[in-house]
């Protein structure tokens, strides 16, 4: 009869991912694609999911320094010959498992952040230096990419009309980072693929649980 009382959860899991990394997490992937598929033809949807993707960036920052174990930066950022070294083994087909992120996650977790913390930031410059709108509105003008704008040679008119040479750099520095961060998210996933094959594990479903396999702590 005592043994009807079984637990509904797995025994060999353990909760690792806290729900603002999960939540945030998620709501980052919707964010940002909405951004990217709106583009200026929806400029209002693209304008408030790029808030989402730069609140949460900001948010995850705090996160890593205050947050849970697993989400503090202390936890999962190395050096890149851990990173290398963790790269070889998955190869080679003898990665050693993490409780949180393994180091080539943690490095893309850092990438990802600092691509989106860029893209965020010059979409927000360049709406000040357009439209003087936005939560940088008076804080960033032309004048002050103007000297930049010319150390890069942008002279100021694209597309058939006349721009500044500050909103011709962060235009285009806006759109590089965007394609940056698109592939970095495809190396994300095929880093997700490939250490889910290792681990024999579904990484992706432990970040709507956040429960992963109980192992040793690396």
């Amino acid at each position: 009869m005592s043994q009807t009382n079984t637990s509904t959860r797995p025994a060999s899991t353990r909760p690792v991912w806290d729900p603002l990394v999960r939540i945030g997490h998620w709501t980052l992937v919707i964010a940002f694609f909405t951004a990217y598929l709106s583009g200026d033809d929806l400029f209002n949807i693209h304008k408030w999911a790029g808030y989402v993707v730069a609140g949460y960036v900001l948010v995850r920052i705090v996160w890593g320094v205050i947050g849970t174990r697993h989400a503090r930066f202390t936890d999962f950022v190395r050096g890149p010959g851990a990173v290398l070294g963790y790269l070889r083994s998955l190869f080679s087909g003898k990665a050693k498992d993490y409780a949180g992120h393994n180091p080539a996650g943690g490095a893309m977790v850092i990438a990802l952040l600092f691509s989106l913390l860029v893209t965020t930031s010059a979409g927000m410059a360049l709406y000040a230096v357009e439209d003087n709108a936005g939560p940088l509105a008076g804080i960033v003008t032309e004048e002050t990419f103007a000297p930049l704008a010319s150390a890069f040679g942008e002279e100021g008119e694209h597309g058939g009309h006349e721009e500044s040479g500050a909103e011709e750099l962060l235009e285009g520095v806006h759109k590089a980072f965007v394609y940056i961060t698109l592939a970095l998210v495809g190396l994300h996933l095929a880093g997700v693929v490939a250490s889910s094959l290792a681990h024999k594990e579904n990484l992706a479903r432990a970040m709507v649980t956040g429960r992963k396999q109980v192992h040793e702590e690396a």
